[in-house]
Parts: structure tokens; C-alpha cells; sequence
């Protein structure tokens, strides 16, 4: 009896079982590597190190499963599915740091933002705090200010016609919603018309340490609000410290807002009509 031919016969592609482990390996080393960096187990040098080198196997399974398409649309073998497989986790693990590489080309080289480059705002308490790695705590200066000038026009300071006080309270009260480390905090005082808040914020993924100060000066209208942030390391913070500026001046706007009530508008009375007058009946004249 003649032996019936299947599909299942057909060898497995080598590139195809290499894309794939290659592929898995390197999803779980970048969890590792993550991991390694938000807990802090290593400095920060090695711990990105860790994370860059997890990603090259990403590399090699794209790669790999390129080949491996290749060879099974000419030698008719098998491993459609583990190469779709490697060539789907490949991107997704590649696709973040993508998108970075694609910010670094199209933004300065910054990691310092402020919505006031002549006068920012100073680090006090995180000053002490910061290790001896990090970034300067100094404002680069007017040549870091054209640069953020120029790729982010909108990164101003906040006025308000609120007092300082409840301008401090409404910062205060955004910024412990986003659950930030508070370093010190010293609202603003009759003696002395400005509030200060120093907070540490961490990126989404990473989990990197960024230094936040918030600075609240009272003025003749109200008062002004400006807010600093930079990250401890890198010479590059690929647009956080602007977006997450951004985002916290447009919450605090919002909840001042909301703290203002709304002018109680008293309906208006109308007044009473007139009363017609009845027609009394004329006097009579005796003769």
C-alpha cells in the first residue's frame, strides 16, 4: 500500500525554531532588565546597560525570522506560525525603544525643563538628596532656554487670579493625586509671598527617578506659578520633562478652576403691574 503523503511530513525550518526561542529569550530578559532598573539593584549606568543588551536577541529573532519566510516559501517547510510568532513579540519589544530613537532625532539634547529659564525655580531639598552621578542641579543656561524655546513654544509659566495660598493648595493637592514622592513643601507665608513644593516623579515603564519643583509667587492680579523638571540622569529625557510640565500646569488650571464658584445669578423681580384704578362715581351738588 502507497504510503500517504500529509503536510506533517514536511521538516520544520530551523529559522523558525531559532526565531522563535531567540524571541522569547529576549522578552523575558527585558522584563528582567526592567525590573533590575525600577527596583534599583544596580546603578543606573548598568542597569540601562542590562536593558539595552536584553534587547539585542529582539534583533537577531527579526532577523532570523526573516529568513525563515524565506525558506519556507521556497523549500516548503514548516514554522509559518513560530515565525509569526518571533516576528510579532520582535516588534513589540523593538517598537518602544523605536519610537525613542525616533524623539531623539526630532528634539534637542535636554533634561532640564522650566516654564522659567531667567529665574527657575531651585532644587533645595532634592539638592541634597540627588547622588553624585546626576545631572547638575544648575540650569544649563540661555543657550538650553533657545533650545526649549524653540521645541516647546508652549511650556509657560501658570498665572491665575487665585491667592497664592489657594494656588499652593490646588498644586499640592494635584501633585499627591499623582501619588509623587513629596520632599518638602512650604506654603506661602505673610512674611513670605511664595510657596514651594519638591516632588519626585517616575517614568512610566523604567521607572526613573525625575525631580520636580513647583514654585508659587503671589502678584498684584493673583498669583504665578512655574514648575521645573528634570531628570537625574542622561543627557536626554526624550520629551518627558516637558510633557509631564504640560500635563501638571493644565491639571492645576483645571482644579483651580473648579475651586472658584460660580457667580450666583439672583433672579430678577419684575415688577408689579399697576393696578387699574375703578372709576368712582362723581360727587353729587344739591341745588
Amino acid at each position: 500500500m502507497a504510503r500517504r503523503y500529509t503536510f506533517a511530513d514536511e521538516p520544520m525550518s530551523r529559522f523558525a525554531v531559532w526565531a522563535r526561542r531567540m524571541a522569547l529569550f529576549s522578552l523575558v530578559a527585558v522584563i528582567v532588565s526592567i525590573i533590575i532598573v525600577r527596583s534599583e539593584w544596580l546603578d543606573i549606568a548598568p542597569a540601562i546597560t542590562t536593558f539595552v543588551v536584553a534587547l539585542l536577541p529582539s534583533i537577531a529573532a527579526l532577523g532570523l525570522a526573516v529568513g525563515a519566510l524565506v525558506v519556507i516559501w521556497t523549500d516548503g517547510l514548516r514554522g509559518l506560525g513560530r515565525t509569526l510568532a518571533a516576528m510579532a513579540i520582535a516588534m513589540a519589544l523593538l517598537a518602544y525603544p523605536t519610537y525613542l530613537a525616533y524623539r531623539a532625532y526630532k528634539l534637542p539634547w535636554l533634561y532640564d525643563i522650566t516654564t522659567d529659564p531667567i529665574d527657575p525655580p531651585r532644587y533645595e531639598a532634592l539638592a541634597r538628596l540627588r547622588p553624585r552621578e546626576a545631572n547638575p542641579i544648575t540650569y544649563a543656561g540661555l543657550y538650553a532656554a533657545e533650545q526649549q524655546r524653540v521645541a516647546y513654544p508652549d511650556i509657560e509659566p501658570l498665572d491665575e487670579d487665585a491667592t497664592p495660598e489657594v494656588a499652593f493648595k490646588v498644586a499640592l493637592a494635584v501633585i499627591t493625586k499623582r501619588k509623587w514622592i513629596i520632599i518638602d513643601r512650604r506654603p506661602p507665608q505673610p512674611t513670605r509671598r511664595e510657596g514651594h513644593i519638591e516632588a519626585v516623579a517616575r517614568t512610566l515603564i523604567m521607572g526613573l527617578r525625575d525631580d520636580v519643583v513647583v514654585r508659587v509667587r503671589g502678584g498684584p492680579d493673583g498669583s504665578r506659578i512655574d514648575v521645573r523638571s528634570s531628570s537625574r540622569f542622561g543627557s536626554f529625557d526624550f520629551g518627558s520633562n516637558a510633557a509631564r510640565i504640560r500635563s501638571l500646569v493644565d491639571d492645576i488650571d483645571d482644579a483651580i478652576g473648579k475651586e472658584k464658584p460660580e457667580p450666583v445669578v439672583l433672579p430678577v423681580k419684575k415688577p408689579a403691574a399697576p393696578v387699574p384704578k375703578r372709576d368712582q362715581p362723581a360727587a353729587s351738588t344739591k341745588k
